[in-house]
């Protein structure tokens, strides 16, 4: 080993870009569809706090988008409760992300 690198613990700012860098993805894909997302600043951190951990920092979040988010939504998805052009709002309620358009 040549040198040891120290890193230092993320922010919670720095835990919220991250977020908004995953989820930049996942409206991009949204809008292939025509729709948009937008979340609450409750649901953002509901996702930052479940996507981080002191060991890992932030890489469970990625897992947790999917697990609180995208699975969630593409139910609702294929459920046909959206259509061409609507705006999905995503809010926290009770440690689960909620929906609504």
């Amino acid at each position: 080993m040549d040198e040891v690198v120290v890193f230092d613990p993320l922010t919670r700012e720095q835990i919220g870009e991250i977020v908004e860098l995953q989820l930049a993805r996942l409206r991009s894909r949204l809008a292939e569809r025509k729709l948009e997302l937008e979340l609450t600043p409750e649901a953002s951190e509901l996702i930052a706090e479940a996507g981080w951990d002191p060991a890992f920092g932030a890489r469970p979040l990625k897992r947790a988008i999917q697990r609180l988010l995208e699975n969630p939504l593409a139910l609702e998805l294929l459920e046909g409760r959206y259509e061409e052009g609507d705006t999905i709002r995503a809010d926290a309620e009770l440690g689960k992300v909620v929906f609504v358009a």
